[in-house]
């Protein structure tokens, strides 16, 4: 019989494994910061060593970009952005850092194609995000920074 399936028990712990962390700046938004020291303060409760190391080093690392730290009418890290396309749909993204994104809630990473096609434009601007499906155009519509 092949033991390519089998595991042997030795009764020691199932090795721990590390959560990849992005050798990328880590830029947060206030909000972004809140959120990690949430998560580890969890992590902490539920004694999930794997995360409190993830996210101890996270919380550590975070540069803080706040709102105000950015020129009026410029797409930066921290920026709401609405825009249209050619066919009248609409994009309305928030950018933020790696740990906060959630595209699925309309929060993108700065390092997302989208993000880094806005980033340094102003309203009303054209825009070309290319994309696997093929380039697409927006046109910036606003920019708010909460």
């Amino acid at each position: 019989m092949s033991r390519a399936f089998v595991k042997d028990d030795d009764g020691g712990p199932e090795p721990s494994f590390n959560r990849p962390v992005s050798e990328s700046p880590n830029y947060v938004t206030p909000r972004g910061l809140k959120l990690l020291r949430e998560a580890l303060a969890r992590a902490e409760s539920e004694q999930n060593e794997r995360d409190v190391r993830y996210y101890s080093e996270r919380v550590q690392t975070a540069i803080v970009v706040a709102p105000e730290s950015h020129a009026n009418g410029v797409v930066e890290f921290g920026a709401t952005v609405e825009a249209h396309d050619a066919r009248g749909s609409r994009l309305r993204v928030r950018i933020v850092g790696e740990d906060e994104a959630d595209p699925l809630k309309g929060s993108i990473s700065w390092e997302s194609p989208i993000a880094r096609a806005l980033a340094d434009h102003h309203v009303g601007d054209r825009v070309t995000v290319v994309r696997p499906a093929g380039p697409i155009e927006y046109t910036i519509d606003g920019i708010v920074y909460e």
